[in-house]
């Protein structure tokens, strides 16, 4: 592993910037058919044992985001478990095998969040062969275009809701139990949460719920001693968004808008989950922290 990615640098060119070429993907896309590859940190991200021996569990572990936590965990000294649909199996071995190389326990769990049936047991699977549970990433999320509101289905507005925002209560719940003084709950939403576009009306209004109910939830698990926070980023190099998250017209210059000029690689909004599932964050609770590329969150 090279540490390039932590020499100084020009932000705005150290990685790619649009225009990129339009790449349609079907639902939920893999990462490894985008172009460029997206940096997961697969090859800079060097850990420094701030997670040893922590057990996560992460939803939409397979690709973008996701993948990048579960690679950046590991490495940290953390087991994980990851959740992804099995569409999504060859990118999920892929992760699988990273955490493994990293000396850690690496636990597949495919399946779909939009059932509760399924949320329940994954995180009864996850304790059982993690051996516990002591991070829970809620990240997992669906996002489609629509130019309208009045393009969007119930059907299509049904599977926003259930998998971006019952199954974070679902999974959250069955979750609390097991979760000792001192675990942590990082749930993302989405810079969409406080200035939402007009094309994925639905998806935002799940995004400003995961603010919602990570500051509420915050109060209650306090008490126990669990901490809960949560990550909204910007514009970030993932398959939602050529799988339909975006136009094509809008993938060409994805992240052009921000003041980085570019999109955010996964590798870079890592290291926040990092210090959110970590004890260095032990006086933060029920924050929100925005990784936007400079537009920032109200």
């Amino acid at each position: 592993m090279t540490d390039d990615r932590l020499k100084m640098q020009d932000p705005r060119q150290q990685y790619p910037q649009p225009p990129f070429p339009r790449q349609p993907q079907p639902v939920p896309g893999l990462a490894q058919k985008m172009n460029p590859l997206p940096d997961h940190g697969e090859e800079s991200y060097k850990g420094c044992g701030k997670l040893v021996n922590r057990k996560a569990l992460i939803t939409g572990g397979d690709s973008g985001i996701g993948r990048a936590v579960a690679i950046a965990f590991a490495r940290e000294g953390a087991d994980v478990a990851i959740s992804y649909l099995d569409s999504e199996q060859s990118d999920a071995k892929e992760v699988i095998e990273i955490i493994e190389q990293a000396g850690r326990k690496a636990v597949a769990l495919p399946g779909d969040i939009k059932d509760e049936n399924f949320c329940r047991k994954l995180v009864t699977d996850a304790v059982e062969s993690l051996g516990g549970l002591d991070i829970l990433v809620n990240n997992a999320g669906a996002q489609t275009s629509h130019p309208s509101l009045g393009d969007i289905t119930s059907e299509e507005f049904d599977k926003v809701l259930k998998t971006n925002l019952y199954a974070l209560f679902w999974i959250t719940q069955e979750a609390i139990p097991h979760l000792k003084p001192g675990a942590a709950i990082i749930n993302t939403t989405s810079v969409q949460a406080y200035d939402p576009s007009q094309n994925i009306i639905d998806y935002a209004l799940t995004k400003a719920g995961i603010v919602n109910f990570t500051k509420a939830i915050s109060k209650q698990l306090i008490e126990k001693g669990v901490r809960v926070n949560a990550v909204a980023p910007g514009p970030f190099w993932t398959p939602l968004q050529p799988s339909g998250g975006q136009t094509q017209e809008k993938i060409e210059k994805f992240g052009s808008s921000v003041p980085l000029g570019r999109p955010g690689q996964p590798v870079e909004i890592a290291p926040v989950y990092v210090l959110l599932a970590s004890q260095e964050a032990s006086y933060i609770t029920g924050e929100v922290y925005g990784i936007t590329g400079g537009v920032g969150i109200a």
